[in-house]
Order: structure tokens, then C-alpha cells, then sequence
């Protein structure tokens, strides 16, 4: 197809991107991908005008070479998944040239960065496309990212679930790979082919963030995971049911809202006659016994085996998950915000009235622990849904005691709570983020606070997109992310004034008052 094709309009747009003074720089190529990119899809124009980005890839300068690999990627990328194949095809056409300049380059490049999420979308080009990235100076990482998005799937021994944000960052024991093999058994042919799309198309969202943050900012950041302490894997000591009794007055039960008696090997209310037993400092609501006046030995012995058997997701958190995801969510590449900015905001903004301090939401309990150097451990108390992140929470906290238990439904009275905070965890719900919200409100006691860190969709189309493709295992229609406007109401509607809304990138720190 011939570069002559395209409309007068597109040519114009492509010389004013090619010859773009730096500070336009980006505005043309916010128009120039708008001419061919909208609503996640590639428009009429793209096509034609396809082999004009490709020749454009051989004169253009270093810092338009980039923006214009991500866009290829991007037509390509969105062209399959639309059930089209004529513009990816148009893109494939200029696969020698990226071979050749991905030779020689190094993951310190935008360019060569922008190059492997463009070659990521040909996976009959395998062999070729590994080759040459063998002739380049890839970290271990983005080598190993690239592989997979190429990779086809076997059923006959699917690896699903362990590759994000790069295959390489995962280092499985035996019991891991144990649990693995465990519940992929369990799925059928279907669900095994739909979490590999949505591991592909998670792992792919990755590589394309990165590199589209490179190609306008420079070199990212490089990626660290972060130590994991000692103590944190190894088995949490037993602890007493005593560290619940300090809270016995804000307890309540999931089922009928009714008070606690609180015992040693549990807790039992006596309105609907249910008992949950307590292990290693953790409540467990979610596992009510009706009709006994104590929790039975082979419900506390079932909660101990979920603790010694459940693989160290909690602990590949921390390390690995998080840092990489605060760089997709909170466009965090240039790591713009530390541990420590966030420990500052903590610190800094939470203010207890009278009664416990709920982290919820709580996950491994990095920043629970933050919160109990804040307010004082023997004020806090920690909820969360996930059993393996408590584990790794107790394990850090011994003087914490842990429920697990339903962010909708919080187990506490009205207004019994001197604060609350909800760190990096409200768009794990977002369907369900203002009736969150709406449950702090009620349990909030009058001039309490209510601190949370969570993140707004970008404003610009291309990183949006990039975020909204993440399909992790509890969102497999992409993640979804927040409006700072929306916020904002429905933090109104639960009873709370706000007194802090902001962020770099796009995060979003809140503080608000219970009036």
C-alpha cells in the first residue's frame, strides 16, 4: 500500500508531528493518535496511513521514534483484539525494520522499550523476534515479559497467574507450585483459554505503560523489588484472643449486628447463637458455626491448616506486586511517590477521636504497621478479605489483631471507630467503592478521620487504556479506577467533610472529617 494513500489531513498531522518543537511535541501526537486511534479501536484512517508510520520510524529523531513504535503497538494491539486483522497486518509489514532496530538497543532505551511492546503483538514471529532481542542488552524482566506475550498456550500444562508483572520476578517453592496445579485442575478448557488471554493481555498493558511513560519522560526508574523481612516467613506464634477483648465494644456480628462474647477460641454471639473461631490473632467471620456455644475443634483446625498451607502471595505483594502496580495505576514510573511520602501522609493526616483505628483493607500490613506507630498499636485493628495477606500481617504485627471479614458489611457498631484508614485497596471494589465508603461514614464516630490512598483513570487516552487492560484474577473486565469528582460525593453522602483531596500523577490521597 502506498504511503501516497493517505488523506490530506493525516499528512498534515504527521509532518506536524515529525517536525513538532519539543514543547508540542506531545499535543501532535495526542492529535496524530486521535486521527487514527478512538474508543479502543483503530479508525478508518489507520490503515492506509500505517505505512507512513512506518517510513516516518526511519527519519524521525530518537524522541518521536518511540511515541510512534507505541502507536503502531497500539493500532496493532487494539485491531486484534476488535476481531479485525487488516490493520495489525499493515503493522506486521514493517517487521524487519523493527528487528533491525531493536538490535543493539537496551532496556535503558525509550526507543527499544516502545520496540518490544510493538513486537509483542506477533506471536507466529516468535523465533524471529527473540533472536534479535537476543542481540540486544534486555533486562531480565522485560526479556522475560516479551517472551510470554509471544508464547502460545498448552493445555496440557497452562502456567496461568504467575507472570505479572514479569514471569521472571516469580520464584516458586514446592508447595506453591503445588497450589497452582491445584486449582488450575479445576478449571475447564474455557476458563484455562480466558486466564491466559487475560494474563497476555495484563502482561502486555505492563509493557505498553512502560514504555509509552519512556517515550515521553525518558528512562523509568529501574525496578527493585523490595527485601522481604526474615520474620515475615516464618509461622506467626500463637496468639491469645485477648488482644480482641480491647475492641470488644466495636465488634459486631457479620450476621445480625449483634454484640460479641469473646472467648479463647473465639468469638460467639449470642442474638443469632453463631461462633468464628480465632486463630494466631485472627478472627475469622466468614466461617460462622450456628447453634453451638463454642467454635468447634475441627473449625479452629481448619483455619490453622489455611494458615500453614496458603502460598506467600502476601509476601510477593509487598515486594514485587505492589511497587509495580503503584507504577500502572499511579503512573509512578519515575517513582514521583516513595514509602516514604506515603508514610508522611499517614503520619501526618490521621487523627483519631476516642475508639479503635480500623486499617481496612489492611493486605500485608505495611502501612498498618505505619498506623500503629502513629496512633499506638493497642488502638489499631486490621480487616481484610484475603486470608494469605493476614497471614503475612500477623507475622509482622503480633500485638494487631486481624479479622477477616467484608469490606461491605463492616463488623462494627455505629459510630464506634476513632478512625479509619484504606490504604491502595478501594479499587479492588470499585463497583462497590461508594458503599465501602458509605460503611466508614456509619462507623465513624463524630470528628473521626478517614484517610485513604487510592487512583484516578488518567486523562490522557493512551495510559488509560493501558490502565483499564490490566484483567487481574478478581477483575477480568480490566481494572477500573475512579473519578476524583465521584469521590468526592460519595464521601459527602456517608456523612464526611473533606479536608484533603490531591495527587501527583494519578494518585489520589484523601483526608476527610466524619461531621
Amino acid at each position: 500500500m502506498s504511503v501516497a494513500t493517505i488523506t490530506p489531513a493525516v499528512a498534515d498531522l504527521l509532518d506536524s508531528f515529525e517536525n513538532a518543537a519539543p514543547d508540542r511535541l506531545d499535543a501532535e501526537f495526542q492529535r496524530l493518535t486521535g486521527a487514527l486511534w478512538s474508543e479502543g479501536a483503530p479508525t478508518a484512517l489507520a490503515e492506509s496511513t500505517v505505512p507512513a508510520l512506518i517510513a516516518l520510524l526511519d527519519r524521525a529523531g530518537d524522541d518521536r521514534r518511540g511515541l510512534l513504535a507505541v502507536l503502531l503497538g497500539l493500532l496493532a494491539e487494539t485491531d486484534i483484539q476488535d476481531g479485525g486483522g487488516e490493520v495489525a497486518a499493515a503493522v506486521r509489514e514493517g517487521l524487519d525494520r523493527y528487528l533491525d532496530l531493536l538490535r543493539g538497543g537496551d532496556s535503558r532505551s525509550p526507543l527499544t522499550l516502545a520496540l518490544l511492546y510493538l513486537l509483542s503483538h506477533f506471536p507466529a514471529d516468535r523465533d524471529r523476534i527473540l533472536a534479535a532481542a537476543g542481540e540486544a542488552a534486555l533486562d531480565e524482566e522485560d526479556l522475560t515479559r516479551l517472551e510470554r506475550t509471544l508464547r502460545l498456550l498448552d493445555p496440557a500444562d497452562p502456567d496461568l497467574g504467575r507472570c505479572w508483572p514479569a514471569p521472571s520476578v516469580w520464584s516458586l517453592d514446592e508447595t506453591e507450585r503445588k497450589f497452582d496445579q491445584r486449582w488450575i485442575r479445576e478449571l475447564t478448557p474455557e476458563q484455562v483459554r480466558a486466564n491466559w488471554d487475560y494474563d497476555t493481555q495484563t502482561v502486555l498493558a505492563y509493557t505498553g505503560a512502560k514504555a509509552y511513560w519512556a517515550a515521553r519522560n525518558g528512562t523509568p526508574a529501574p525496578s527493585k523489588a523490595r527485601p522481604i523481612d526474615d520474620r515475615l516467613r516464618t509461622s506467626p506464634s500463637p496468639v491469645a484472643a485477648d488482644i480482641f477483648r480491647r475492641h470488644a465494644g466495636a465488634l459486631r456480628c457479620p450476621g445480625c449486628g449483634g454484640a460479641f462474647e469473646l472467648r479463647d477460641t473465639g468469638a460467639r454471639c449470642d442474638r443469632c447463637a453463631t461462633s468464628y473461631p480465632i486463630a494466631h490473632g485472627i478472627l475469622d467471620l466468614s466461617a460462622g458455626v450456628r447453634d453451638t456455644a463454642d467454635v468447634a475443634d475441627d473449625v479452629t483446625a481448619d483455619l490453622l491448616q489455611k494458615l500453614a498451607e496458603m502460598p506467600s502471595m502476601g509476601l510477593y505483594y509487598e515486594s514485587v506486586l505492589r511497587p509495580a502496580f503503584l507504577r500502572v495505576a499511579g503512573s509512578n514510573w519515575g517513582d514521583e511517590v516513595t514509602w516514604d511520602d506515603e508514610d508522611a501522609y499517614i503520619a501526618e493526616h490521621v487523627r483519631p477521636v476516642d475508639g479503635p483505628v480500623l486499617d481496612l483493607a489492611a493486605g500485608a500490613g505495611r502501612w498498618t504497621e505505619v498506623l500503629a506507630r502513629t496512633v499506638g498499636a493497642e488502638r489499631v485493628i486490621a480487616l481484610d478479605a484475603g486470608l494469605p495477606m493476614l497471614n503475612v500481617l500477623r507475622r509482622r504485627l503480633a500485638d494487631v489483631p486481624a479479622v477477616l471479614g467484608d469490606a461491605l458489611a463492616l463488623p462494627f457498631a455505629d459510630a464506634s471507630l476513632g478512625a479509619v484508614q484504606c490504604w491502595n485497596a478501594l479499587q479492588a471494589f470499585p463497583e462497590d467503592a461508594e458503599r465501602v465508603i458509605g460503611e466508614v461514614g456509619r462507623c465513624l464516630r463524630p470528628g473521626g478521620t478517614f484517610t485513604m490512598m487510592t487512583f484516578r483513570f488518567s486523562d490522557d487516552p493512551v495510559e488509560r487504556h493501558f490502565q483499564e487492560s490490566h484483567h487481574f484474577p478478581s477483575r477480568p473486565e480490566g481494572m477500573l479506577l475512579f473519578d476524583i469528582g465521584r469521590i468526592a460525593e460519595w464521601l459527602d453522602g456517608a456523612g464526611m467533610t473533606v479536608q484533603d483531596l490531591s495527587g501527583p500523577g494519578t494518585f489520589v490521597f484523601v483526608t476527610a472529617v466524619r461531621r
